[in-house]
C-alpha cells in the first residue's frame, strides 16, 4: 500500500504547477463561498421556497386569539419591600411611564395591568394611588398576593420581587445595549429621583440571554483564539527552534480552516452552532498534528543531507500514508454523525467530513510544496537545538522500562480503560440556559433572582383539547383541567400552575369547580382567552420551570406524561400535550447528546474495523482501541469527579479529541509496521517507531495543550470545559501512545521475529 500511495502522490513534488493549480482551484471555490455563496445556494433555496409556498397555501389560517401573554423580550427584575407604599407606587408608575415613552419600546406589562377579579369585572388597579392610606396599601397587597395571575407570575409570594415584561419594536432598536444596559439605566435613573424607594434592579429574559451569549462568544472567540494561536506559535518556535519550520507547519491548518469555512457556506450550514465553534478547532488540530509529523520527518531528511525537493518527496512517502489513514478513519467516523436524528448533528457530521478531507489535502500539498521550494533550505535550521529532539534519548528510557514489563503494563492499560469507561457511563445528559452565559453577567444574575423569587422565568404548558361530542361550556372541561392542574401542583419543581380553574376558583362562591363554568363569563376577556379558547375546543394549563438543568426535570416530565396518559385513559374524549421550550429541550437536546454519543461510539467501531483491514490484522485493530479509548475515558472520569454532565460541549470535545488521539495512534502503528518489515524484530521495531514519531507526538501535545491552556481563563463555562477536556485528553493520549501502546504491541501483536508479518487473530 505504501508503494501505491507513493506513486499516486509523487506529482505533488514532481509537478509543482499541478499542486499550485489544485490549491488555487480550491481556494477560488472557498472565496466564492465567502463572498457570494448565493450563486449556488439561491437555486436550491428558490426551489424549497416554492414547495413551501405550495404547502402553506393548502393550510387554513387559525382563528385569531386575543389573550393575555407573559411573553417578553426583556424582563426587568425589581427587588424591594416598598412596592405597596406611597413612594413605591409613585416610583413604579414613573418607571413604567418612562419605558412606555421610549420609541423602541412596544409594550410594558406589570402587575397594575392585570384586572382584579370581581364578579362585576370592574377595572381596578392593583396598586392604589400614591395618596392612599397605609391600610388601603396593605389590603391591596393581600389582594395582589391572592390573585393567581399576579402571585408567582408578576409578583413574588412575599411581595418583595416584581417583574416588568418589556417588548421592543426591533426595527427601532439601534443597539443591543438598549435591551440590557439601556433597560437598567432607565430604571435606575427614575428610581434615583425617589430616594425613599430603595430597590435593586437586574435584567434578564430571552433577548438579554441571547445577546449576552453572543457577546461572550464573540469576545472569547476572538480574544482566546488570538492568545491561543499566539501561544501555539511561541511554543512551536521554542520547540522547533526554527522560524521556517514553524511557518511551514502553520500553513496546513490555516489553509484547511480557510477552505472548510468557505466551502461549507455552499451548504448553508455556517449558522450551525457546532460548525461555528467546534469545526474550525477540529480542522486546525487535525491538520496541525499531521503537519507536525510530516515536517518533523522532512527536517530529519534535510539534516541527513537530502536536497529540499527529495526531502519533501521522501517525507510524503514516510508519513503520507499515515496521514491518509488518519483522514480516512476520522472522516468515516465523523461521517456517522450524518446518520443522527437531529439536523444540527447531521450538518455537523457532513461538515466534519468536508473539513477532514480538505485538511488532508492542505497537509499533503502546502507543506511538501513549501519544503521543496527555497523555504525548504531552512526548515532543518534549529533541529539540533530542538528541546524534544535533544531529550528524546532520555525519554527513550520509557521503552527500556516498558518492554521488560510489557505484560503487566498492557494489563493495566486494558483494565484502566475498562474501569474508566464504566465510570464515564454514569454521566447523564443535561443542559441549562445559564450555561451559555458567564455566571457574573447581568442576564445570569437576573435568571437566578427569578428562579428564587418566581420559580423560574421559563414557562411550559399542558395543552388540553376535546372532541366535538363535548360542549365547550361543559363542566367536564373544568373538571379535567383541574385534574391537570393538580397533577402539576404535585411536583415540587413545577412553579405556579395557572389555568381557567385558577381564575374561576378565585371568584367568590362555594360551588364546586365543575359547576362554575358559567362564571367564566365574569372573567376579564383577556385573562380568559389566555387559557380558554372555546372555538378551538382548547384549554391551557401553564407553569414555570427553573433553570436547574433539564436533567433535574427528566423524571418530573416523565411523571407528568405518565399522569397525562392516565387522564387520557379515563377521559378518552380529551387529548393532552406537554409543550414548551423546556419540554423541547428535554426531548431534543437529550436527543442531540444521545446522537453525538452514539455517533462517537460508532466512530470508534469504524476506526477499529478500518485499522484492522488496513493493517491486515485483527489484533492490531483491537490493540488500537486502548490508546484511542483511554484518553476519552480519562476525560469522562474528570467530568464525573468534577460533577459535570454530558452536555453538547462535552460530547463535541470528545469528538475533537478522538480525532487527535486516533491521529497519533495511527502514526505510531504505521511507523511500527514499516520498521517491522525492515528489521524483522518486534522490539527493535517498537524502539524505532518510538524514536521515529516520538518527537512529533510530544511536540503536538505540548503545543496543543499550551493553546488549550490559555482558554482556561475564559469566563465562559463552555470554553473552560472544552479547554480542560482537551488538555486532559491530549495528555492522556500521549501517555497511552508512549506507554500502553508499545507494551500492548510487544505483548499481543503476535508478530514473527523471522518475517515480521502479523498473524491474524
Amino acid at each position: 500500500m505504501s508503494r501505491v500511495f507513493d506513486r499516486t502522490t509523487r506529482w505533488i513534488v514532481d509537478f509543482p504547477w499541478l499542486t499550485y493549480l489544485l490549491i488555487a482551484l480550491i481556494s477560488a471555490i472557498a472565496i466564492v463561498g465567502y463572498v457570494n455563496p448565493e450563486l449556488v445556494t439561491s437555486r436550491f433555496r428558490s426551489a424549497q421556497n416554492e414547495n413551501s409556498t405550495n404547502s402553506n397555501s393548502e393550510s387554513t389560517a387559525a382563528p385569531p386569539v386575543e389573550g393575555f401573554s407573559f411573553g417578553a423580550d426583556s424582563v426587568l427584575v425589581i427587588q424591594s419591600d416598598q412596592f405597596f407604599s406611597s413612594e413605591g407606587a409613585l416610583a413604579m408608575r414613573e418607571i413604567v411611564k418612562e419605558f412606555e415613552s421610549q420609541l423602541h419600546v412596544r409594550s410594558v406589562t406589570w402587575m397594575d395591568d392585570i384586572p382584579m377579579l370581581n364578579i362585576f369585572s370592574l377595572p381596578q388597579p392593583v396598586l392604589p394611588h400614591s395618596s392612599a392610606s397605609e391600610i388601603r396599601f396593605a389590603a391591596a397587597k393581600e389582594k395582589a398576593i391572592a390573585h393567581p395571575f399576579i402571585r408567582g407570575q408578576l409578583l413574588s409570594e412575599d411581595a418583595t420581587t416584581a417583574l416588568l415584561l418589556i417588548n421592543f419594536d426591533r426595527v427601532l432598536v439601534n443597539d443591543d445595549s438598549q435591551l440590557i444596559e439601556g433597560v437598567l439605566e432607565i430604571a435606575e435613573s427614575v428610581s434615583a429621583k425617589h430616594p425613599e424607594f430603595e430597590a435593586e434592579f437586574s435584567v434578564t429574559g430571552q433577548m438579554p440571554v441571547w445577546i449576552t451569549a453572543k457577546r461572550s462568544h464573540d469576545a472569547n472567540t476572538f480574544y482566546f483564539q488570538l492568545i491561543g494561536y499566539s501561544m501555539i506559535a511561541i511554543m512551536s518556535i521554542i520547540l522547533f527552534r526554527g522560524f521556517a519550520a514553524v511557518l511551514v507547519v502553520a500553513l496546513a491548518p490555516s489553509v484547511g480552516v480557510f477552505w472548510t469555512l468557505g466551502i461549507i457556506r455552499f451548504f448553508d450550514y455556517q449558522n450551525n452552532p457546532f460548525n461555528d465553534v467546534v469545526l474550525p478547532v477540529l480542522v486546525s488540530l487535525i491538520a496541525l498534528t499531521d503537519g507536525v509529523h510530516l515536517i518533523v520527518e522532512i527536517r530529519k531528511l534535510r539534516s541527513g543531507g537530502l536536497p529540499p525537493k527529495e526531502s519533501a518527496a521522501a517525507g510524503i512517502r514516510k508519513v503520507g500514508l499515515a496521514c491518509a489513514l488518519t483522514s480516512l478513519t476520522t472522516a468515516i467516523g465523523f461521517g456517522s454523525l450524518a446518520l443522527a436524528n437531529h439536523q444540527f448533528v447531521q450538518e455537523f457530521g457532513i461538515c466534519c467530513v468536508v473539513g477532514v478531507i480538505l485538511s488532508f489535502i492542505a497537509v499533503v500539498t502546502t507543506i511538501p510544496l513549501a519544503c521543496s521550494s527555497w523555504v525548504g533550505k531552512f526548515v532543518q535550521v534549529g533541529q539540533e537545538k530542538s528541546l524534544v529532539d535533544k531529550n528524546l534519548g532520555r525519554i527513550g528510557g520509557v521503552i527500556d522500562y516498558v518492554i521488560p514489563r510489557k505484560k503487566w503494563i498492557a494489563f493495566v492499560g486494558v483494565a484502566a480503560t475498562i474501569f474508566f469507561i464504566a465510570v464515564s457511563l454514569t454521566l447523564r445528559p443535561d443542559e441549562r440556559q445559564s450555561s451559555i452565559i458567564p455566571a457574573s453577567s447581568k442576564a445570569a444574575i437576573g435568571l437566578r433572582k427569578i428562579d428564587e423569587a418566581m420559580n423560574g422565568v421559563e414557562t411550559a404548558a399542558v395543552d388540553v383539547t376535546w372532541d366535538q361530542t363535548i360542549e365547550s361550556d361543559s363542566g367536564e372541561v373544568l373538571s379535567v383541567v383541574k385534574k391537570v392542574e393538580s397533577l402539576l401542583s404535585s411536583e415540587p419543581l413545577i412553579g405556579h400552575p395557572l389555568s381557567i380553574v385558577s381564575l374561576v376558583e378565585s371568584l367568590p362562591g362555594d360551588a364546586k369547580t365543575e359547576d362554575r363554568m358559567s362564571m367564566l363569563e365574569l372573567l376579564p376577556p383577556s385573562l380568559k382567552r389566555a387559557f380558554y379558547v372555546p372555538e378551538r375546543r382548547n384549554a391551557t394549563v401553564a407553569f414555570r420551570v427553573r433553570d436547574l438543568g433539564i436533567a433535574a426535570y427528566d423524571q418530573v416530565f416523565v411523571r407528568i406524561q405518565s399522569g397525562l396518559k392516565d387522564l387520557q385513559a379515563s377521559h378518552s374524549r380529551f387529548k393532552f400535550d406537554l409543550e414548551g421550550e423546556a419540554v423541547w429541550r428535554w426531548e431534543n437536546l437529550f436527543q442531540i447528546v444521545v446522537d453525538l454519543a452514539t455517533s462517537l461510539g460508532t466512530a470508534v467501531l469504524i476506526i477499529f474495523v478500518v485499522l484492522a483491514v488496513v493493517y491486515r490484522s485483527l489484533r492490531i485493530g483491537l490493540i488500537s482501541l486502548v490508546p484511542n479509548l483511554f484518553p476519552l475515558a480519562v476525560s469522562g472520569v474528570y467530568l464525573v469527579v468534577t460533577g459535570q454532565a454530558l452536555e453538547v460541549v462535552t460530547v463535541c470535545a470528545f469528538t475533537v479529541c478522538l480525532g487527535i488521539a486516533v491521529d497519533d495512534t495511527i502514526h505510531f502503528l504505521t511507523r511500527y509496521k514499516e520498521e517491522l518489515e525492515l528489521t524483522g524484530c518486534e522490539t527493535e521495531a517498537i524502539r524505532k517507531a518510538f524514536t521515529g514519531v516520538g518527537t512529533a507526538l510530544i511536540m503536538t501535545t505540548i503545543v496543543l495543550v499550551s493553546g488549550f491552556g490559555t482558554v482556561l481563563f475564559s469566563d465562559s463555562r463552555d470554553h473552560f470545559i472544552f479547554a480542560s477536556m482537551g488538555m486532559i485528553t491530549l495528555s492522556a493520549a500521549l501517555f497511552a501512545d508512549l506507554v500502553f501502546l508499545p507494551a500492548m504491541l510487544a505483548q499481543y501483536s503476535g508478530s514473527s521475529s523471522s518475517t515480521g508479518a502479523d498473524n491474524v487473530a
